[in-house]
C-alpha cells in the first residue's frame, strides 16, 4: 500500500511542468525573470508560461508580472492579457506593433546565459530593477 501512495505521489510530481494541450508539441524556452523560472511556449497569438521553481506563498499578480514579461522576451510580441494562477499562466499576445509586456512596473534587461540549461533548453536570464 505504501508503494502505491509513494508512485502516485510521483507521477504527479511528473506532470508539475507539463504543456496545456495546446501547446503540447512546442517545445519550451526557459527564462528567469526577478526568480522566477518559466518554461515558455508560444504558439499563434498565445503563449503559456509555466513556473518550474519553487517559491514561498507567492501571489498571482507578482507573478503574473513576471509571465507577461517572459513571454514578451520569448515571442517578442506585445502580451495583451494574463489569465492563470501561480503555476500556468496563458498570455495572449499582439504581435502588429511588437514592445514591452504592460503588466511589467521594472526594466529588465535580457542576458544571454551563452548556453544550454539543464535538459537542453535555451535559457534567457533577466536584470530588474525597480521603476522608482
Amino acid at each position: 500500500m505504501k508503494i502505491l501512495i509513494l508512485l502516485l505521489a510521483l507521477s504527479g510530481l511528473a506532470a508539475c511542468n507539463t504543456p496545456g494541450p495546446h501547446f503540447r508539441d512546442v517545445p519550451p524556452t526557459r527564462v528567469t525573470v526577478e526568480g522566477s523560472v518559466f518554461d515558455v511556449r508560444v504558439k499563434g497569438d498565445l503563449a503559456e508560461a509555466v513556473r518550474v521553481n519553487t517559491q514561498y506563498a507567492p501571489r498571482f499578480g507578482p507573478i503574473r508580472q513576471r509571465a507577461a514579461f517572459a513571454m514578451a522576451q520569448v515571442s517578442g510580441c506585445r502580451v495583451v492579457d494574463v489569465l492563470g494562477d501561480q503555476a500556468l499562466a496563458t498570455g495572449r499576445l499582439s504581435c502588429k506593433g511588437a514592445g514591452a509586456a504592460p503588466y511589467l512596473a521594472k526594466n529588465c534587461t535580457p542576458i544571454p546565459d551563452g548556453g544550454p540549461h539543464a535538459r537542453g533548453l535555451p535559457k534567457v536570464g533577466t536584470l530588474c530593477t525597480s521603476a522608482e
